[in-house]
């Protein structure tokens, strides 16, 4: 299947999620490890030493019976620590035929020497399109001390140069920096774009894409962490970047500024912006095989080992029905994280009026 019939799949599923219920997930976030070297001071993953992760098989079994996947994240922990990570990679590649986008996000810490080598293993087995999110949380000094690890602001430029070169060679992979704002950096973003474009001259604020420090018991396990940056901070964050950045008409850009004046809305109110689509258009996978409505909710549909690997066998249940019913409701825990706010926006195109 080719580049563009399968975008126009990704974007045909993504219109249809907008007249109703969709029969499967287009996309899925997958926790494909949480063991992590950084010891960031907005999460706790690191503090994890997970056991009896899903072995190769298992997630093969998984890709294989889920084969509807369009849009597939490959988070952690840090990913890059699965030594199988490019096998992940090509199961869902053999399955799901109409899978367009593959995202993973980086702490930079692993060998960048092999990052590279399995970016480019990944990118030779499809022209499917690849986005790397560079995690950086602030500038050289603060980055340090957010991230716990000396150094880790050179090697995450570093990083982000090493993919920029790969679009030498491959034009389906896209780079970005991911920021997160939190107390420990709130004001600090426009500073931190600066010194990033001096170092790398081809940046441009269109490369920064930021989420805010969110509490999640089933995913960051940062439920006793205080993370919430004011208000005002984090308005005139985000009110710096969207002036600085260029207009960008491409789906991406467009995506990704809607996301961001959203993001605004809910840091004035505390509210979801838009209708969640957790357990329609999206689901949430840990490295244990647990099944949630997205990673900011602990409430467990089920485990892949105990349904045979399929997550059809219970879809259409009455349980994941009423799971549906009350984020309906809103009952599911206010946030607007990347992770799922892209899916609310694409599938409430008729609420996108400023």
């Amino acid at each position: 299947m080719s580049e563009i019939s399968k975008f126009g799949g990704l974007g045909l599923t993504a219109l249809m999620s907008n007249l109703g219920p969709l029969s499967r997930p287009y996309k899925l976030n997958f926790a494909v490890t949480y063991w992590c070297q950084s010891r960031c001071l907005t999460c706790n993953i690191w503090q994890m030493k997970p056991k009896d992760e899903l072995s190769i098989d298992e997630i093969a079994e998984f890709a294989r019976k889920n084969n509807s996947f369009k849009w597939l994240e490959l988070t952690g922990g840090e990913p890059f620590l699965r030594q199988d990570i490019v096998r992940i990679a090509e199961e869902f590649y053999n399955n799901s035929k109409g899978l367009y986008m593959l995202t993973l996000p980086t702490n930079s810490l692993c060998d960048h020497d092999m990052v590279e080598r399995k970016l480019r293993s990944i990118l030779d087995l499809d022209r499917t399109r690849v986005i790397l999110t560079v995690s950086l949380d602030g500038h050289k000094e603060l980055e340090d001390k957010i991230r716990g690890v000396k150094g880790n602001y050179e090697k995450a430029i570093d990083m982000f140069d090493r993919v920029h070169r790969l679009r030498e060679e491959y034009k389906n992979i896209g780079a970005f920096f991911g920021y997160t704002i939190s107390r420990f950096n709130q004001g600090e973003l426009e500073r931190t774009v600066e010194e990033v474009m001096r170092q790398l001259p081809y940046v441009t604020p269109n490369h920064f894409h930021i989420n805010m420090g969110q509490i999640s018991s089933n995913y960051y396990g940062n439920g006793n962490v205080e993370i919430r940056a004011n208000e005002a901070d984090i308005l005139n964050d985000i009110g710096a970047l969207l002036k600085m950045r260029k207009q960008d008409y491409s789906p991406v850009g467009m995506l990704e500024s809607s996301f961001l004046r959203k993001l605004m809305v809910y840091a004035r109110t505390g509210e979801p912006p838009l209708k969640s689509r957790s357990l329609d258009a999206s689901l949430f996978l840990d490295s244990f095989g647990n099944v949630y409505p997205s990673i900011m909710w602990d409430r467990k549909v089920c485990n892949i080992r105990d349904i045979d690997y399929d997550i059809s066998k219970v879809w259409d249940s009455a349980e994941v029905n009423e799971l549906r019913r009350e984020i309906k409701e809103g009952r599911e825990p206010k946030h607007w994280t990347a992770c799922e706010a892209y899916q609310s926006i694409v599938g409430n195109l008729p609420s996108l009026i400023y």
